[in-house]
Order: structure tokens, then C-alpha cells, then sequence
């Protein structure tokens, strides 16, 4: 991987594929396993403004790969107890991060390095592109089984995997493998732990050239912004609280 393009971000990296400066790699590094609180999540948002501003050009080709540091764990949710002393924690951080990805002008990739489990989930479906693991990890969201609610949550997996695969992942917490979850659509392709980044970042060359029109954006709103509408509606939202508090915890 080529040196970090970027200043200092806390507990993440951003670096350009080697041989392709169109396409930035952030690389989750927030030990042990990329939980998400409102202070991570405005991290990765200012990642991502970062790389929009500052190291792309205007109408010039650009994809953007988010990673992790680790084999095991890619994502694994919200800190929910963070939520026990700040009742605005994911309106001030989680849902800006889904909505900012939702209305990126530039194409997104996950590179699923492994387990990948609840709020982790909408991350992964906010981007366009998903690249799993093929040797280890689960992929579920949880909610029915934690007693959690927010506005939209079942949005993204209604409009991108279709009834069926949404009822699997929202009602019944089904956890994926990577070969069962590319057969079921929840991601475009799996690897091996060592050609994963690869894989990512030729899905990153390949749609790069689509972000030059300056459209791109606008165009997946024409696809998903019933969930990017929901998603902002309770984004920086202070006078209530939006979504229940979990009656369990991982």
C-alpha cells in the first residue's frame, strides 16, 4: 500500500492504491473491532470530506475503498453503551455517516475483511459496492434480537436486496458467510483474505470514470434516496431522541 496521502485521522489511515491515484483506500484502525461511536463516525465523515475536497479534482475520476486493519473484524456496530450517556450519540454520528455515503459523488467499495455485524450492516449497504471475505466472518444485523428501533433502518435492505433477503436480515437476524451472502446479493464479490484489497480496489478502477460527469451522485439518489431521506430526517436531530434503546447488548 503507498504512504497516507492525508494528515492524521484518529484510528484511521487514508492511502491511494498503488498504480491508481483515482482510488483512496481508508483504512479502518480503531481496535479491536471498528465499533462505531458518534466520535469514529464523525472521523470516517471527515475522512471522507477529506478526499472529496482535497485529494480528487472536480470532474476527474475518483472511488473511494473502506477497509479495516484487521482479518477477523470489519465493522462490528455501534457502541451502544455510549447511548446510556448521550441520547444524540447516532444522530450526531452514525446517521450523518450512513446519509454522507448515501450522497457521496463519488462510487464507494467495502472491502469486508470479517465479521461485519449490526449497525455494520447499513454501513456496508450505504456503499455501493461490497467485497466479503471468502474464508471467514458472518455478516447480520440483529436488531429483533436487541430491541432496536431508528427511523429507516429497514430502508437500505428493502431497496437494494429486495423482500425476501431484507426479511432474512431485519426480522429473523440471519448471519451470512461470504459465499452465501454473494449468492443472496448482499455483496457484488468475495475473496481470499490476500487478494481482498485487490479485488476492492479493481471494483474502485472500474467505476471510477463514472464520478467525472458530476452526476453520479444525483443518480443514486434516483435509487435509494427514500433511505437517504430517512436516514437525514434524524440526522443532527436535538430535541428527542430518535430510535429506542437497545433491551440487550453485544
Amino acid at each position: 500500500m503507498a504512504s497516507p496521502t492525508s494528515p492524521p485521522f484518529q484510528d484511521l489511515d487514508i492511502s491511494t492504491a498503488p498504480g491508481a491515484p483515482q482510488v483512496q483506500i481508508i483504512t479502518m484502525k480503531k481496535a479491536p473491532e471498528n465499533r462505531l461511536n458518534s466520535q469514529y463516525a464523525q472521523t470516517l465523515i471527515a475522512a471522507l470530506r477529506y478526499i472529496e475536497t482535497q485529494v480528487f479534482k472536480p470532474d476527474a475520476p475518483g472511488a473511494v475503498v473502506i477497509t479495516s486493519f484487521s482479518s477477523k473484524f470489519w465493522c462490528t456496530g455501534l457502541e451502544l453503551d455510549e447511548g446510556d450517556t448521550n441520547i444524540y450519540a447516532n444522530s450526531d454520528g452514525f446517521y450523518p455517516l450512513l446519509a454522507t455515503l448515501l450522497d457521496y459523488p463519488y462510487p464507494t467499495i467495502g472491502c469486508i475483511t470479517g465479521h461485519t455485524f449490526g449497525g455494520a450492516c447499513p454501513f456496508a449497504l450505504s456503499m455501493d459496492y461490497r467485497v466479503m471475505n471468502s474464508e471467514r466472518g458472518f455478516l447480520s444485523m440483529p436488531p429483533v434480537n436487541l430491541g432496536l428501533h431508528f427511523h429507516g433502518i429497514g430502508s437500505l435492505p428493502r431497496l437494494k436486496l429486495g423482500p425476501r433477503i431484507a426479511r432474512k436480515m431485519l426480522l429473523e437476524a440471519h448471519r451470512w458467510t461470504g459465499k452465501a451472502a454473494l449468492e443472496d446479493g448482499i455483496v457484488d464479490a468475495v475473496a481470499p483474505p490476500d487478494k481482498m484489497l485487490e479485488v476492492a480496489v479493481g471494483l474502485a478502477k472500474q467505476h471510477a470514470d463514472r464520478a467525472t460527469m458530476g452526476v453520479y451522485g444525483l443518480l443514486r439518489t434516483e435509487l435509494w434516496g427514500e433511505a437517504l431521506e430517512k436516514i437525514k430526517s434524524i440526522s443532527y436531530v436535538h430535541r428527542r431522541r430518535e430510535g429506542t434503546a437497545p433491551k440487550a447488548k453485544i
